[in-house]
């Protein structure tokens, strides 16, 4: 396994993992599908550098990190709806 490759990787699907995660639930559909749009992206990378195992491995730790953010923070700190946010100093 390439120490760079595997890091890259577990960042990339951390990071589309956390976004699907974090986003408010009546628009996490859409935004699943548009973060799954890089998916092929990855999978050309990892096809292209023969590294299936690695990619493997960096998904199972980019799922074990996202759940550990949310037990840890996630649960507490729910995701807010877009309805309920006031801005301060308006007058309506």
């Amino acid at each position: 396994m390439d120490g760079g490759t595997i890091l890259l990787l577990i960042f990339l699907f951390t990071l589309i993992l956390f976004i699907i995660q974090r986003t408010e639930s009546k628009r996490r559909r859409g935004v699943a599908i548009f973060m799954f749009l890089f998916v092929p992206i990855i999978l050309w990378y990892v096809g292209l550098r023969q590294s299936w195992g690695t990619a493997v491995v960096a998904l199972l730790v980019a799922l074990i990190l996202n759940f550990l953010f949310w037990l840890l923070i996630g649960r507490y700190n729910p995701v807010g709806s877009s309805d309920s946010i006031r801005v301060l100093g308006m007058d309506d």
